[in-house]
């Protein structure tokens, strides 16, 4: 099949449309766009850094101008439309998609049984009793615990923390609610109102579910997009992207500088005209059109470093650097932290990257400053 040849610029187009950065509040203003807009996301990380506001908060108001904080606990705990789950990193997930993700709760959580060592069954299921008995609890209701080593670099030392993390892994309890990064487990079953998780979608069901978020939230994909920190998919992913173009579902894409990189997309995707945008977004860097760096270096010519635990001495933009996004060009990135206690955003280094004058962006960039500042400060 011939392919379709697309430059740079237009796939920013396309993937700022599919990203839904190109529009202003394309989910609308209230509690139902957060839900709405991790369902077209497919998921929005979580992140336990707090320099400025946590980045799921962050990725959300970049699409939802009017977010609020309470949306997303709505979301979670009142409404219970979005569930905590392993994508590539701890993510909100829609409800709805619970079914491809009962399997790794079943059985891939295997993979992460470094962070689970010593874990024995009877702390499991001491600590299902007590939240069967007692109800919902944090780590912080458990003050009886004598504490460990630990022997993994993301492990606890409280033994009930390991226990309910894996607990957490294997689908019997759910996060309910957050406070800041403090979790409320519950019983997954009591919490949605289930007697048992939903069916588990099957291998191939899983497959084609991931190259259908893909190709709703990035317009153009490649293998590598839609499989990102799964590399052991690709085998079976190209197989359903093969077929697909077999039925003139998708068509071969010969993107610009991406030389045998393959990419494919949606006929109707290719057939869209997208306008230009002049929208300004301080964009995290965990934000999904940053955090694959080496699309994100093919397609919008920017390399972005995340630094904080990188030594002082060797950061080039700064310990917690935010991507700037104007129109369709990232046109600098800023090192911000939040004072809390001055309420001030506070401003650590600005450098400036890519193409255009910096005189002609820093009056736009200001004012979403300002706005980012507003809602940073806002409780």
């Amino acid at each position: 099949m011939q392919s379709f040849a697309i430059t740079r610029s237009r796939a920013r187009r396309i993937w700022l449309r599919a990203q839904k950065l190109d529009t202003p509040a394309p989910f609308g203003s209230g509690p139902e766009a957060t839900p709405a807009t991790i369902r077209h996301l497919g998921y929005v990380q979580i992140d336990t850094i707090h320099v400025i506001e946590r980045c799921h908060h962050h990725i959300l108001f970049a699409r939802i101008p009017e977010y609020r904080r309470e949306h997303l606990h709505r979301a979670q705990s009142l409404d219970k439309t979005v569930f905590e789950y392993w994508t590539h990193a701890l993510s909100y997930i829609p409800l709805e998609d619970m079914r491809y993700y009962v399997r790794a709760m079943r059985r891939y959580w295997l993979l992460r049984s470094t962070w689970f060592t010593n874990v024995k069954d009877n702390d499991v299921r001491r600590v299902l009793t007590r939240i069967r008995a007692d109800g919902a609890l944090t780590i912080r209701d458990i003050d009886d615990d004598v504490l460990v080593e630990k022997d993994h670099a993301w492990a606890s030392r409280k033994p009930s923390k390991r226990a309910l993390q894996l607990a957490f892994y294997k689908g019997l309890v759910t996060i309910s609610q957050r406070a800041g990064m403090l979790k409320t487990y519950e019983l997954m079953g009591r919490h949605f109102g289930w007697q048992r998780l939903p069916p588990a979608a099957s291998i191939a069901e899983t497959n084609e579910y991931l190259v259908d978020r893909a190709l709703r939230a990035q317009g153009i994909v490649s293998v590598d997009s839609i499989c990102y920190l799964k590399a052991a998919r690709k085998p079976a992913v190209q197989r359903v992207i093969d077929r697909r173009v077999r039925r003139k579902e998708l068509v071969p894409v010969d993107l610009e500088g991406a030389g045998k990189w393959q990419h494919w997309a949606r006929p109707e995707a290719l057939e869209q005209r997208e306008e230009g945008s002049e929208l300004v977004h301080i964009l995290s860097p965990f934000d999904p059109l940053i955090n694959q760096r080496k699309r994100l270096q093919l397609i919008f010519g920017y390399e972005h470093r995340f630094e904080a635990y990188v030594p002082k001495a060797r950061r080039v933009f700064g310990y917690f650097a935010c991507p700037v996004l104007v129109g369709e060009e990232i046109v600098a990135a800023i090192d911000l932290k939040t004072d809390r206690e001055r309420q001030k955003l506070l401003i650590q280094q600005w450098t400036w990257v890519g193409k255009g004058s910096a005189r002609m962006h820093k009056k736009r960039i200001e004012a979403a400053l300002d706005t980012f500042e507003r809602f940073q400060l806002a409780r």
